[in-house]
């Protein structure tokens, strides 16, 4: 088979650190663009990337790029693509996407259109009127931007940020993949304290415990793609093979706290879903009231913001009282907190030494950085 384009979609401001880790993992021509990042791949690499992939979003497979400003272009372009290389004649084979900024901006008619293309070009290969639908799923995804057309096939299914522990979850949760890149950000490596202290349903601590063991977190889940004809279900062993064995033990000191008693028994129950109960321990604690005397650590964390959970002014009263108990820790902690509020520096009580631009969801966020 050829080589194959991966293009992974991110949360925006996670794309750099989504380029490090397909490089990490070796794949060719990584390159980073807004919102997602591109790479060159053997299909042995769809099975690896997915599996292994913090702070992406979904693995999807570039199938052709072409230009297209009106419904004749958009039809013609796709019935040209090798869609019998991937499809095959039960395969069921629904379209979704997006455009922008595009001659062809209605959606559903983009929709319809390619869904007839590709079931012309598949009928016309397989002899059939009409395709059975009744097999494997191979969703089609397209992106149009700027007339730029990318049709794509989804190999994830449900999103990367579905690591398959976090069955029940609290209110305003935050999205597995972004609480792994804060973890990132922070530098943490395994080898400090790291803590929590608004620790929810214990998403940033224990995706800080698969980061530390080097446990791939699409180990407990199922993908589309390994349902797929072409892509050998033996590659999707090796890779498993290959990401078990590069997983670390050890003694971690990682640790979340919540006020909140039932936050604290759900983020108990996830940590044992995700396996990693041996190494991160949740208590009900006040964060206004957070002490450590290790010498040095990590705190990252993601208080309420006043928009959802919280009214305003009653989260900058937590973040003044949180302020307070982080200016009592010693001088080799570093500290991250996400927030959305605009006054955050000030309630806190610091200016912080490093700020990056995240997205929660839909939501605009700063992450704080103090510390060297």
């Amino acid at each position: 088979m050829r080589e194959l384009e991966l293009l992974v979609p991110t949360l925006f401001g996670l794309e750099g650190l989504c380029a490090e880790e397909l490089r990490r993992l070796k794949l060719p021509e990584v390159a980073a663009e807004n919102g997602r990042v591109r790479c060159k791949a053997a299909p042995a690499d769809i099975p690896r990337v997915n599996l292994n992939l913090r702070t992406g979003e979904r693995v999807l497979l570039v199938v052709g790029r072409y230009r297209a400003a009106d419904f004749e272009a958009l039809f013609e372009g796709c019935r040209a693509l090798p869609w019998e290389e991937f499809i095959p004649r039960e395969g069921a084979f629904p379209v979704k996407g997006h455009s922008l900024n595009s001659q062809l901006h209605a959606v559903p008619a983009c929709q319809a259109v390619l869904k007839k293309a590709a079931a012309a070009r598949l009928g016309e290969k397989y002899g059939l009127e009409t395709l059975p639908e009744s097999g494997a799923l191979y969703q089609i995804q397209f992106s149009i931007m700027r007339d730029e057309v990318t049709l794509m096939l989804d190999t994830t299914g449900v999103g990367l940020h579905k690591r398959g522990y976090r069955a029940v979850g609290v209110a305003a949760p935050l999205r597995e993949t972004l609480a792994a890149a804060m973890v990132l950000l922070s530098r943490y490596r395994g080898r400090d304290p790291f803590c929590d202290p608004f620790c929810g349903s214990g998403t940033i601590a224990i995706e800080a415990a698969l980061i530390a063991k080097n446990r791939a977190p699409g180990l407990n889940r199922a993908f589309s793609a390994q349902k797929w004809r072409w892509l050998d279900s033996g590659l999707w062993l090796q890779a498993a093979d290959e990401a078990m064995d590069g997983e670390y033990d050890g003694a971690y000191d990682i640790w979340g706290g919540d006020i909140d008693p039932k936050a604290v028994a759900i983020a108990r129950a996830n940590a044992e879903k995700a396996d990693v109960e041996d190494v991160v321990r949740f208590e009900v604690a006040d964060a206004a009231a957070f002490r450590r005397d290790a010498p040095y650590g990590r705190v990252v964390t993601n208080p309420p913001y006043g928009e959802r959970i919280l009214e305003k002014r009653e989260a900058e009263e937590l973040y003044r009282a949180f302020g307070r108990a982080v200016r009592t820790l010693p001088e080799g902690w570093r500290v991250s907190v996400l927030s959305s509020h605009t006054e955050f520096e000030r309630t806190f009580g610091r200016t912080a030494d490093k700020k990056r631009k995240l997205y929660n969801g839909m939501l605009k966020c700063d992450l704080f950085q103090y510390g060297r």
